[in-house]
């Protein structure tokens, strides 16, 4: 349990970030956890599962990718410990290898879309999004990004820092500057924290704003995610939670305490309309937002028996 609880601290704190690397981690560490809880019955294993997987589902509300890894993972059929502990050994290795694969696929499929001579804006830091860019580089299109630095935790600065790395021309922009940027952009390229039924994305904050800005400028937009981000509780008419984070990533707590009728927003994701997104880019193929639905019935299972 220590571990997993180790491992439930370092996503909260945001030493473990993005949403694929959150559902590969907690996936790891449930399946770390159930290793140990051979000498239970049937009934004691089931309650342990389910509170390691409710402690790590708690860490982060708005990551969908969390709650589908955990629940992916922790499915099991057998009355019997050991062949339970079985199943959920297999379906996190399985979990792991599919979403370790997704990556590769994301960017084969999305770099179809770039091409040659294209500028791209991207935000925040999204594995996804840049395997997408470095696959069309990497294809010899000779291409720029223009990347956001996504305050106030500034991932911009992680994605940077990969472009070059990957000797991708690269410029850095404040997030207030994306709609006199766009007149340069041919495409918008976005990760996602999740997708609901409806089509519409949940991710960092600011990602509205360029959706709309993009809109306006008649760009396309295109989100890169994995199956797993997906939202199936959305079937149900549940909205996805938006995460506000603390004032103290904004300003100094000490400043805050010398002004007394001010208060701090600092949320951590917004929603994006599914009418300002042109395509979403998964390991399965591309789809319209509209198909959202279709994904969560056949790659999640329609997800209305699991909560």
């Amino acid at each position: 349990m220590d571990n997993l609880l180790t491992t439930a601290e370092k996503i909260r704190s945001m030493e473990i970030r993005g949403a694929g690397r959150i559902a590969v981690a907690a996936s790891a560490a449930l399946r770390d956890y159930a290793r140990t809880l051979g000498s239970l019955n049937i009934e004691e294993f089931s309650i342990k599962i389910e509170e390691a997987a409710k402690t790590l589902v708690d860490t982060r509300p708005t990551a969908v990718s969390l709650p589908n890894a955990v629940m992916l993972t922790k499915k099991h059929t057998s009355l019997n410990v050991g062949e339970a502990i079985d199943e959920i050994i297999g379906n996190s290795d399985t979990f792991i290898k599919n979403a370790t694969e997704a990556l590769g696929k994301i960017g084969r499929i999305g770099a179809e879309r770039i091409r040659d001579g294209d500028v791209i804006l991207t935000h925040c830091n999204s594995h996804a999004a840049l395997s997408i860019i470095k696959t069309a580089f990497d294809q010899g299109k000779k291409i720029s990004v223009i990347a956001t630095e996504s305050r106030p935790r500034r991932q911009g600065f992680i994605t940077i820092r990969e472009l070059s790395d990957h000797g991708i021309p690269t410029t850095l922009i404040v997030d207030s500057a994306v709609r006199l940027t766009m007149k340069e952009v041919d495409l918008v390229v976005v990760g996602a924290d999740s997708i609901s039924v409806n089509g519409a994305l949940i991710n960092k904050i600011g990602t509205s704003q360029l959706a709309l800005a993009a809109q306006e400028a008649r760009k396309n937009v295109i989100v890169a995610a994995e199956t797993y981000k997906f939202s199936p509780r959305t079937l149900l008419g549940e909205m996805v939670e938006i995460e506000d984070r603390s004032p103290d990533e904004v300003i100094d707590p000490q400043l805050l305490k010398e002004m007394p009728n001010v208060k701090v927003k600092n949320p951590g994701f917004d929603v994006t309309p599914a009418e300002y997104i042109d395509l979403i880019i998964t390991e399965v193929g591309a789809f319209p937002p509209a198909m959202a639905f279709a994904i969560i019935r056949d790659y999640l299972g329609i997800g209305l028996d699991h909560h």
